[in-house]
């Protein structure tokens, strides 16, 4: 059941990588402004070696990037880095976390987040697939897209590792293909569009 609370209502941007990841997500951030209205949620494979995103991304941006723990609140305005070895859901505004389901093999924890935001978000969905092996987060993109969401890819050609962003674009539901300063300015679009909506 959809939340219904008006204060957790603002877009989400679910950013998918992987390998080559990193340098996708310092070009994208660059490019985005501190104020947007935006909650922008970082979902990178790591199964065994602890994250340093939250120590390496807010060299990049002015927004505050925090660690997701247990029932932590989703807001506008911040970067927010799932956990290793963990799956990440939404429910009722807050970030949950469980041990990751697919311990073995390539990780899915980019679709399990995609299609946890489907079921349990108001606001608008925004989600992004950059650089990184096999194919996690395709299998999502037809569910954010009947609701109503925005799909997008890395330009493979842009990307340190193309195969995720090609695997998101050949499942035929990819709104745009775009390089990461690309992806940026598309955000803030769509940000801006939802701003004059309200």
């Amino acid at each position: 059941m959809a939340i219904l609370n008006h204060e957790k209502d603002f877009p989400v941007v679910c950013v998918g990588g992987s390998a080559g990841g990193l340098d996708a997500y310092i070009r994208l951030l660059k490019n985005l402004p501190p104020d947007m209205g935006v909650a922008i949620v970082f979902v990178n494979h790591l199964r065994e070696v602890a994250t340093l995103l939250h120590e390496i991304l807010p060299l990049h941006t002015q927004m505050p990037v925090t660690l997701i723990t247990e029932k932590l609140d989703i807001k506008p305005n911040q970067v927010f880095i799932i956990p290793e070895k963990r799956d990440l859901h939404i429910l009722n505004g807050e970030f949950r976390l469980k041990p990751i389901s697919k311990p073995w093999g390539w990780p899915d924890v980019i679709t399990v987040f995609m299609r946890s935001l489907t079921r349990n978000w108001d606001g608008k969905l925004i989600a992004v697939i950059v650089s990184g092996y096999d194919g996690d987060g395709a299998d999502a993109l037809k569910g954010i897209k009947k609701a109503g969401g925005i799909t997008i890819a890395q330009k493979p050609e842009t990307a340190k590792q193309p195969d995720m962003p090609e695997t998101a674009i050949a499942s035929g539901y990819v709104d745009f293909i775009l390089s990461p300063e690309e992806i940026s300015a598309e955000i803030v679009r769509i940000a801006e569009n939802v701003t004059d909506r309200q």
